[in-house]
């Protein structure tokens, strides 16, 4: 049923809103209906609700919708199913005033509240003017009536939020252009009674957020700007009522509601509002003491405090010195803010973080003001306040100081970077210059200093841990927040050292003295010193690290000597291999000591302690790494290079690690062996290396070449896996060089795995493919997995693409596309074959092109059949085929204009199915092949015409088909550079046939014509509710601006709000790729900034060249 209009045309609030649309139906009459029909079960009784031409049975509704919240099983589905299929019909909107009228039951009001709220996201365009407007008298009416008392509006609290939503909702569509007094109309509305004021405040709040804080995404960029400016030029009325309010009102929500409508005003009002009236006095003197209203008093202090402006500085200072002295009398400079953090209740808590926010606020924005204007005894106040509260036991609000302790001790280190960074020879001993800004902070500082030495965050290298029962155990999952919070504790403590390294060094050496004589020991102490210790590596002078570093590590191992208990040495354990894991700069330069560490990590190596092991293993490769040279150099006072006694005792150090952390050891010893410039002693020392994995292999090799069933015991097969995780590791570091070993290995490995193919394929054969989920296949397919990786790997690494040609290439392809195109079963194909021919793709470039048809026929359509069933299954072989693919587009293109138009119609194919894929890597992939399919193809005249001929307005019509899809939303760049690239070539003339299939004859000039009205066409069918003007806008636009891909986007990024307004799709997504971009800019700013800066990145983040 319609809307009954005329009902709706009438205004004011006493008008009976039970007149509003017409199926309105007294519950009365409902119940009768229900007793009139026999009970046929739910489903036959529900059926009658989708009945548009009775009256609406609101005793029935209320009945499915209970049905719906607390039933179960079938009832409960059957119940979803009608109110989802109620919900969807195109009716449904006209019954929500006879449910908000005669329900009792709040479900079932919300339930309509949802129906009306689909109808204005996605049909408010279309509707007759009448109705839009009957809908909204309405819901202004229903608003007006339950706010207009104080009963009510507590009471339908809830019920009244949900209204406020749909109202602004509406507004968003109809305000200004057709409800240009809304502004004059809730302002003078407010002034009638106070609790309609108070809702009042809440729906302009909800204005504020929706158009100052979401409105990207979710409407046009024009529609957004008019809405904004609309609010500010009108916005004296608001400001007026909200002034009047704070001045006048005695009560108190009403007072609290406004403040909180103020603090969403205040990111975005005119400036004047704020600092030339009486607003901010107001705040302070007024709200600012009073417990009810401190909190978000404080919150709007500090939105004042952070609005980017260049002056008003008077009124900040006034602020600043006015706020100190009332928090004075509020919160004394002496209290215990630890304790009664702890103690305090809820409002208690958000104060001290609301205070943190708004010091930490102010002074990282108006520092500088305070400094220059002397107003020296506030700020140190509030710097003292910031120190307490920096001692509470809460992470957030530590984390709000720890940001302004690390932008102050940042600030104060660029302000004059000290000389020692490396190789700046001795530096002076800090002495603070008289009047300096350092002088005047240092007291503060040796606070911070300590408290960031004493809650240091645990480092990521750490694994050795106490859980909560007290035992200390290796932990398995890696805690994000502790290691950002470490990141960030690091930087501030490193920034803290470069601006006083004797104040650093002095609390730490007093506290390891206090671990020492026991005064302090405790787990937790001695872990939060060492990795305060481990975490400012590199921001001391060379000299004066290195006596500071002989002192830790020699009380660390009198420490681990005078303690007992298992427990006690592990932690220590841990926290010796941490520090000298992170000052790989000191172990460079004292070869003894270095020497020392690495027997003690050997030692550690059979410690079997949880966590120990691995610690060791994992601080031994990162030694490895930044301290490579030092172990195939001759040391002064030793025999042999200490590669040579590694080597020597190899069999003896790994003997109590398990197969991950010998690969890992491995690994290690592979840096050390890489490092040797001379290819003879290198080649020597890689053959020593590997001398126990070869004979373990040989001796497989053997045993297989007398019976080949040996290749069927899980023993041999495991054996096998790890000997080949071990040449990966080994190949990893070794990069190039490991030619000699793989050399020795490739062949034999190459028959394994054809081997390993024939017993996988055998056992389906008998068992069927369930077999594969048996032990000893999937430790086959490890193998052979192992194979590929290897193969991969080094050739990823390979200097020499001629001898891979060769020698390498031949027996791979022989072994590897054959037994991949055969194997019956398709999960039994290993995905890692994909990509190590992409592998060689990239490696070789174009000289692999005549292999590449071979490569294409044994991979490509046994592929394609695996992965264009759906978008879930074999996403390892979607992923690497898609790489295959572009390699071969890269490098190749010529090799794909000799496929069969078959073939190459199943390529195309291919690349579309990829673009609309649901995996985003898989997308991202599919649309740069297409991209760099087009250029390829741009170039080559002959192959080109035919191809725009058949595909050209195909592909228009699919990259279309994904820039509407709400989840391709990431690809938005890639779709715009596309669709941009394809209309420049029509414009440019550039593509010299008919794209017109019904004029092929056509000269190929008129090809723009034909495109801008297939395009048009193509989005009138898919969106017919856009006006005609709408679609001439946007193809107009996608022409015009062809050459600018941004506004490209902007433009494409408009359309995608027209059609989503409609379709009721969230547009929460639309600025997604922008926000990544964002965080990808800010993030390589950040580690511009970090390299710059002595000892802040961890030693081990350090590229290769700056190591030394």
């Amino acid at each position: 049923m319609r809307l009954d209009i005329p009902n709706l045309s009438g205004s004011g609030v006493e008008k009976s809103s039970a007149t509003m649309m017409s199926a309105v139906t007294a519950p009365a009459a409902a119940a009768t209906a229900t007793n009139n029909t026999p009970t046929t079960g739910l489903a036959s009784e529900a059926a009658r609700l989708l009945d548009f031409s009775q009256k609406l049975d609101i005793e029935l509704l209320d009945k499915i919708i209970s049905c719906m919240y607390n039933g179960t099983g079938d009832k409960q589905r059957v119940a979803q199913e009608v109110l989802t299929t109620l919900k969807e019909h195109p009716d449904a909107w006209t019954r929500v005033d006879t449910i908000l009228e005669y329900s009792s039951n709040p479900q079932t009001k919300y339930y309509a509240l949802q129906i009306l709220q689909q109808v204005i996201n996605t049909r408010w365009k279309v509707l007759p003017r009448d109705q839009c407007d009957g809908i909204k008298k309405y819901i202004v009416n229903v608003i007006i009536k339950l706010s207009s008392n104080p009963e009510s509006l507590e009471k339908e609290k809830v019920y009244l939020g949900k209204l406020n939503i749909i109202l602004v909702h509406i507004l968003k569509r109809e305000w200004p252009k057709n409800w240009t007094s809304f502004i004059p109309d809730i302002v003078g509305a407010s002034k009638s009674n106070e609790s309609m004021c108070q809702n009042n405040m809440v729906i302009l709040k909800l204005l504020s957020e929706e158009v100052f804080d979401f409105s990207s995404g979710q409407m046009t960029q024009t529609k957004a700007k008019h809405l904004k400016d609309t609010m500010c030029s009108e916005f004296q009325q608001v400001f007026m009522l909200c002034l009047y309010v704070m001045e006048n009102s005695q009560n108190p929500q009403l007072v609290s509601s406004t403040l909180e409508t103020l603090l969403r005003f205040l990111n975005w009002i005119p400036l004047g509002y704020i600092f030339e009236t009486k607003l901010i006095s107001t705040l302070i003197f007024k709200f600012l003491s009073l417990p009810l209203f401190r909190n978000v008093t404080l919150k709007c202090l500090t939105e004042i405090a952070g609005v980017a402006v260049p002056h008003y500085d008077e009124a900040y200072i006034m602020m600043f010195s006015q706020t100190i002295t009332q928090l004075q009398e509020m919160l004394p400079i002496d209290t215990n803010i630890r304790e009664a953090y702890a103690n305090g209740n809820d409002a208690e808590q958000q104060f001290i973080q609301n205070l943190a926010l708004f010091l930490c606020t102010f002074l990282k924005e108006r520092g500088p003001l305070v400094e220059q204007r002397q107003l020296y005894e506030s700020l140190l106040k509030a710097l003292q306040y910031l120190i307490l509260i920096s001692e509470v036991e809460d992470t957030e609000v530590f984390k709000i100081c720890l940001e302004y302790w690390n932008a102050l001790a940042s600030d104060l280190y660029r302000e004059n970077p000290l000389p020692h960074a490396p190789n700046a020879g001795p530096a002076p001993i800090y002495l603070p210059r008289p009047n300096s800004r350092r002088q005047f902070y240092q007291p503060i500082l040796t606070q911070v200093r300590a408290l960031m030495i004493s809650r240091m965050a645990k480092p990521e290298e750490v694994l050795v841990v106490e859980n909560e029962q007290g035992e200390v155990v290796r932990e398995f999952m890696r805690d994000t927040d502790v290691i950002f919070m470490y990141k960030n504790m690091r930087e501030t403590l490193v920034y803290l050292t470069h601006v006083d390294y004797a104040d650093t060094e002095r609390i730490m050496t007093m506290k390891l003295a206090n671990q020492v004589n026991g005064t302090e020991w405790s787990w937790r102490n001695l872990n939060t010193l060492c990795w305060a210790v481990g975490s400012i590596s590199g921001a001391m002078p060379e000299d004066d690290e290195k006596k500071f570093l002989v002192i830790v590590i020699k009380d660390l191992l009198g420490l681990c000597e005078q303690k007992r208990g298992k427990d006690n040495k592990a932690i220590i354990a841990s926290n010796i291999m941490y520090i000298v894991g992170q000052y790989p700069r000191f172990l460079r330069i004292h070869w003894r000591f270095l020497k020392t560490v690495i027997n003690k990590l050997f030692e550690f190596m059979h410690e079997t302690h949880d966590g120990v092991q691995d610690m060791a293993c994992d601080t031994f490769i990162k030694i490895a790494q930044k301290c490579r040279r030092q172990f195939v150099q001759l040391q002064v006072g030793e025999a042999m290079p200490f590669i040579e006694e590694i080597l020597g005792a190899i069999n003896t150090i790994i003997s109590d690690l398990q197969p991950q952390q010998v690969h890992t050891f491995y690994e290690a010893v592979g840096y050390m062996i890489s490092s040797q410039t001379d290819k003879t002693v290198q080649d020597h020392l890689i053959e020593k290396y590997m001398m126990l994995p070869n004979l373990a292999w040989d001796d497989i090799i053997s045993q297989a070449s007398r019976n080949v069933n040996t290749l069927k015991d899980p023993d041999v097969v495991k054996q096998l896996a790890n000997i080949l995780k071990t040449n990966v590791r080994a190949c990893t570091a070794l990069g190039h060089p490991y030619v000699h070993q793989l050399g020795r290995i490739y062949l034999d490995m190459l028959n394994v795995y054809k081997v390993m193919s024939e017993n996988i394929s055998a056992a389906i054969v008998h068992n069927g493919e369930n077999v594969t989920k048996q032990p000893l296949i999937k430790s086959m397919r490890v193998v052979k997995k192992e194979t590929l990786k290897l193969i991969s790997g080094w050739v990823g690494r390979s200097e020499d693409p001629a001898l891979i040609m060769e020698s390498f290439l031949p027996p791979v392809l022989e072994a590897v596309l054959l037994d991949y195109q055969r194997t019956s079963v398709p999960a039994a194909r290993e995905p890692e074959v994909l990509s190590t021919m992409a592998t060689f793709v990239n490696k070789l470039e174009m000289h692999i092109a005549p292999q590449v048809l071979l490569i294409f026929d044994a991979l490509f359509v046994c592929t394609l059949s695996m992965i264009n069933k759906d978008f879930e299954e074999f996403p390892d072989h979607r992923t690497n085929f898609f790489l295959l693919l572009q390699a071969v587009n890269n490098y190749c293109f010529s090799s794909l204009l000799e496929i069969t138009p078959v073939q190459f119609k199943l390529l195309m194919d291919s690349i579309i199915w990829a673009f609309k894929h649901t995996m985003r890597n898989v997308a991202d992939t599919g649309l740069q092949i297409l991209f760099q399919l087009l250029q390829n193809m741009s170039r080559n005249e002959t192959a080109a015409s035919e191809f725009y001929k058949t595909y050209y307005t195909e592909i228009l019509q699919h990259i279309f088909s994904v820039v509407t899809d709400s989840s391709h939303t990431a690809g938005l760049t890639m779709h715009a550079s596309i669709l941009a690239y394809m209309f420049n070539l029509v414009e440019q003339n550039h593509v010299k046939v008919s794209l017109d299939p019904n004029a092929p004859d056509a000269p190929h000039t008129e090809n723009l014509t034909y495109v801008k009205t297939f395009v048009a066409n193509l989005l009138k069918a898919a969106y017919p509710h856009l006006s005609d003007n709408q679609i001439k806008i946007t193809v107009q636009g996608l022409n015009n601006l062809n050459q600018d891909i941004p506004s490209f986007k902007e433009h494409l990024r408009d359309f995608l709000v027209q059609i989503r307004e409609v379709m009721g799709d969230d547009d929460g997504d639309l600025y997604l790729e922008e926000r990544e971009a964002a965080l990808k800019t800010a993030q390589e700013e950040k580690r511009r900034a970090q390299l710059s800066v002595p000892g802040i990145l961890n030693p081990h983040e350090l590229p290769e060249d700056m190591q030394d």
